[in-house]
C-alpha cells in the first residue's frame, strides 16, 4: 500500500506544465499580482551609457508607477501607466505630459524598451496561437504566431522556458521572419519567497553590442498598494 502511494505521488509530481502555464510564467516572471520593487536599469548604446535606480509599484499588468531614484539629475522623474494610458512627470519643469498614441513606439527613459512595452497588458497565451516546437533537457521551446484578429507588432515570437516555469529567453521576429530583438532572463534566485530571474536583458538585433539590462534589487510580490498610488497626484510627488 505504501509503495502504491509513493508511485502515485511520483506520477502527480511528474505532471508536465501546459504550454499556457509556461507562457503565463514568462509573462509573470518578475512581478506579482501587486508588487513593490527597487530595480536598476543599465542602458548601453553606441552613443551613450546610462544607469538608473527606480522604484516600481505594479498592480498586475494594468497599473504601474515608476519613479527614478538615481542619478540625482533625474530624481523624481516618473511614469504612470493605467490601462492603455501613460503619463510622464518631469520635475525640472514641474510638468505632467500624457504620451500621445504616435509616441508609444518611442524609447522609454532612453532604453531599448518602448513606451508601448510598458503599457502592454496583453498575454502571450491570449494574443497568440502557440505550439511546442522542441523539448530538450526539460527546456520547452514554444512558437507563437499572432491570432488573425489580434493587433500585434510581431510576426512571431519564440519562447524558451524551463520545466520549473523559469523563462530562459524570448525572441521577437518581424513579419518578414527577421529577428528584431531578444529578451534573456538570468540571475535566478529566491526573492521574497519566490524563485525568479532577477536580471532581464533586452538586446536589439539591429544594434550590435547594445542592450538594456534591468536588475531587480529587492521586491515585495504580495504588497498592499493604496489605489491613490496610481493617480496623477501621486505621479507628481
Amino acid at each position: 500500500m505504501l509503495t502504491l502511494c509513493l508511485i502515485m505521488i511520483a506520477v502527480v509530481g511528474a505532471t508536465e506544465p501546459t504550454l499556457e502555464e509556461l507562457l503565463n510564467a514568462t509573462d509573470d516572471s518578475t512581478r506579482g499580482e501587486n508588487s513593490i520593487s527597487t530595480i536598476g536599469m543599465e542602458v548601453h548604446t553606441q552613443r551613450f551609457d546610462r544607469t538608473m535606480t527606480m522604484e516600481v509599484w505594479a498592480e498586475g499588468q494594468e497599473r504601474t508607477l515608476v519613479r527614478i531614484l538615481t542619478p540625482v539629475k533625474d530624481e523624481g522623474t516618473a511614469t504612470l501607466k493605467v490601462g492603455d494610458d501613460m503619463w510622464n512627470y518631469l520635475p525640472k519643469i514641474d510638468r505632467t505630459m500624457k504620451i500621445p498614441p504616435g509616441m508609444m513606439g518611442g524609447s522609454w527613459m532612453g532604453s531599448h524598451f518602448s513606451n508601448d512595452d510598458l503599457v502592454k497588458d496583453s498575454r502571450l497565451s491570449e494574443e497568440f496561437d502557440y505550439e511546442l516546437s522542441d523539448k530538450t533537457d526539460e527546456i520547452y521551446t514554444i512558437i507563437c504566431t499572432p491570432k488573425p484578429d489580434t493587433a500585434v507588432v510581431w510576426g512571431s515570437v519564440v519562447v524558451r522556458v524551463r520545466a520549473d516555469l523559469i523563462p530562459i529567453d524570448v525572441q521577437y521576429f518581424d513579419d518578414d521572419g527577421d529577428l528584431s530583438r531578444t529578451m534573456t532572463f538570468d540571475g535566478v534566485k529566491e526573492l521574497d519567497g519566490r524563485l525568479v530571474p532577477t536580471v532581464v536583458t533586452l538586446i536589439p538585433a539591429n544594434e550590435p553590442g547594445e542592450y538594456t539590462r534591468i536588475t531587480t534589487i529587492q521586491a515585495d510580490y504580495d504588497a498592499t498598494i493604496d489605489d491613490r498610488v496610481f493617480s496623477l497626484q501621486a505621479l507628481r510627488q
